[in-house]
This record gives structure tokens, sequence and C-alpha cells, in this order.
């Protein structure tokens, strides 16, 4: 899903802390349990998330070098922290316009590109954690590393899209915060019809959701960020959705598949719950909470 060439990028929306290092320990989280169940698209190790307790500071916002090169379209189709900041910017015209035929209001949360490590609201987190959303500080979380290891480890056939549903599912996150259903993933934690499961599944949907509009979708300068979706665009998503179900991990890392263990979804649900987001265009068809079956 290519960016229009001449759209104008907003750097401004997105904070760069590369090269600032792990930073202090933050305290005041939401604690271990939740940070886990919403922070990354795949299973995470406990041992990789540190400090979620105690501590200093956030680390202080700064503008890094995606703020420089950042500047239009063809940025974003070249460099994946151009991306990320085009879909930030894409996703942050598109949520506001939809949101308000439901008389919702969109906060617009805080989006940090990092590397190595970062210090969050609920916590100090390492890379190996992947993206990830964090209700207490409102704010998503990528290292654009990332993207690499979705193809070389999970096997996603990479490609802009599959970037831009990761970004997307993470802004999911924030949506289901302002409309109070993301908390269900720490109340019933894991299992494979558990809210956890059901949280990710609607992140997803979301995701599919943004995609059916982001090419129509007009940005403070009129036109949309985002050209029109191909199949191979389409092909992209799904290959990444389903390089992240919780059985594909599974199978990966032990040979078998443990549904009782599941927090994010088979591979072939969040493939169907993404593609229901993106042939319907409905918020009211991501209710995952009332489906009967996921």
């Amino acid at each position: 899903m290519s960016f229009n060439d001449n759209v104008q990028l907003d750097p401004s929306q997105v904070q760069d802390r590369r090269g600032m290092g792990r930073g202090a320990k933050v305290g005041g989280g939401i604690g271990g349990g939740l940070i886990l169940l919403i922070a990354a698209l795949l299973g995470v190790n406990p041992q990789l998330l540190e400090g979620l307790a105690g501590g200093a500071g956030q680390e202080p916002q700064t503008q890094g070098t995606a703020a420089a090169a950042c500047k239009a379209g063809t940025d974003a189709d070249a460099r994946v922290d151009c991306r990320i900041i085009g879909t930030v910017n894409s996703l942050n015209a598109f949520w506001p316009a939809y949101l308000q035929q439901y008389n919702v209001q969109y906060p617009q949360p805080e989006t940090v590109i990092f590397e190595q490590g970062v210090s969050t609201g609920c916590g100090t987190a390492s890379s190996a954690v992947g993206p990830f959303y964090c209700p207490t500080d409102t704010t998503a979380y990528f290292d654009p590393g990332f993207f690499q290891e979705l193809v070389d480890r999970f096997g996603s056939s990479g490609g802009p899209l599959a970037q831009e549903y990761v970004v997307a599912h993470e802004f999911g996150h924030h949506i289901q915060n302002v409309l109070g259903n993301l908390d269900q993933a720490q109340q019933d934690p894991q299992g494979p019809e558990s809210g956890a499961v059901r949280v990710e599944l609607q992140a997803d949907c979301y995701a599919g959701l943004w995609a059916k509009h982001a090419s129509t979708q007009p940005g403070p300068d009129g036109q949309p960020f985002l050209e029109a979706l191909t199949q191979q665009d389409l092909n992209d998503a799904l290959s990444a959705a389903s390089a992240v179900g919780d059985d594909r991990i599974q199978e990966a890392a032990t040979g078998r598949v443990s549904p009782e263990a599941w927090t994010h979804g088979s591979s072939e649900q969040r493939q169907r719950w993404f593609y229901t987001g993106y042939e319907t265009g409905d918020i009211n068809r991501c209710d995952t909470f009332s489906a009967p079956n996921l």
C-alpha cells in the first residue's frame, strides 16, 4: 500500500527516541500482567519486560532523525521510519472522522519510535517485546527493526501493508481504550475464547477497517495519504496477521499447539478478523466480544 508521492507527512505526531538507550525505569504503571497481554503482536517472554514498578521518570520527549528525513509520501515509500510516521498520520486522519458519526471523540495518541529499549508509562520494555500500546500514557511504541524480524523469524511475506497493519493494530488498541474494551484482556487473560484473544482479534479488525478507508480518507491537505490497496497489499497484510498467530508461534517454538495458553488468536482467526474489517468497513462488525465463534 504505497503513499501518494506528494502527500505531506507530519513528523511532529511521532517522537523519535532512537539513540537514547533504554532510559530510566518507570513507576506507576498498570502491572506486568496487562502489559504482557496488550504489548506485542506475539507471545512475550516476561523477562523481556523490566522495571514495571519503581524508578524515576520517563525519558524526555525529543525529535530525532526522522523529523528531518520524513517529509513526503516518497519518503514513506523509501524508509521504514517514515512509513511508520505516514501510517500514524493516516490513522490520525481516519479515526476522528470515522468515530464522529458515533459521537465519539478521538483523543490523538502519542507514538514513539525507539531502539533496544524504552521507558513507558507501563514500565521499561526491551525491543524484543515487539510493538506495543501502553494505555497508561496512551502511547504506541515501535522499534523499526521488528519489521525485519517479522519476515526473518516469523515468515511474513513483508511488504508495506504488512508493516502498516502492525501500526494500525496497535492504534486499534487505542480505540479499544477509548471505547472501554481494552481492560477485558486483563480480566480474562488466556484461552481460545478468552477476553485477551477477543481484544487482539478486535484490534486486527480495526486495522482492516482502517485499510478499507485509508486510500479515500483525506488528510489535512485534502489528499489521502495512501494509494488504493492492491491484491498484493492485502496478501502482505494477511501474511503478517498469519505470522503472529498463537498456533503458528507455539508450533514453531515447541512443536505443539496449546489453545489453552492463547492470548492473541490463531493465524486463521487473525487473518479472518482483519479481512472482516477490510471487507465491511463497519466497526459494528468488529464486535468480537459478542461473537459466538471466533
